[in-house]
């Protein structure tokens, strides 16, 4: 991707400052003026004073959920382009991303030059990989949860409440990582 030199607006927004830091250095490299921020509150403040052309954002922001700032940000200016990461993908999380407007969702780790390409994609892929297992019955029950949780705002009480489950049950399942196929 070929930046302009008027040095492009990119956003970072992850509670992990020290990825943060890492990536804010990698993407200054590649012609970005980069912003940092770490929580859902500063992120919405720095973005309407901002309003970066570009925005990568972290699914999981403390107890937060990223998507919110999607919406947001997609407010302020359509075309900002929006990569999410996470270390905890999901189909419900990715699917809404993509509904809300990112341009892209990434699994961590990534690197800086797997964000560029994600920022330079406009189409679909039809050449990408089926994976030819089946899901494991650990991945869809964390797939499912996911599920109900958006359906539910992120919303642990209400979430626990659909799955009748108990909610610090639900928070533990929610606190590790997807199983593996």
């Amino acid at each position: 991707m070929n930046v302009s030199i008027d040095h492009p607006s990119l956003l970072i927004v992850d509670d992990d400052k020290t990825f943060c830091d890492v990536l804010a250095k990698a993407m200054t490299k590649r012609g970005f003026e980069v912003t940092c921020t770490h929580d859902i509150h500063t992120t919405t403040k720095q973005a309407e004073a901002l309003i970066p052309e570009y925005a990568v954002i972290d699914l999981k922001l403390g107890n937060e959920s990223g998507l919110s700032l999607i919406e947001a940000i997609k407010k302020l200016d359509p075309g900002t382009r929006i990569v999410v990461l996470t270390g905890y993908a999901s189909i419900a999380t990715a699917v809404e991303a993509i509904k809300l407007g990112a341009t892209h969702y990434l699994a961590k780790p990534v690197d800086a030059d797997e964000i560029m390409l994600a920022f330079e994609r406009t189409n679909g892929d039809v050449g990408t990989p089926i994976n030819p297992h089946r899901l494991s019955v650990e991945r869809m029950e964390w797939e499912y949860i996911h599920h109900i949780l958006v359906e539910n705002d992120n919303n642990i009480s209400a979430t626990a409440k659909a799955l009748n489950m108990h909610r610090r049950t639900l928070q533990r399942k929610l606190s590790k990582r997807p199983a593996q196929i």
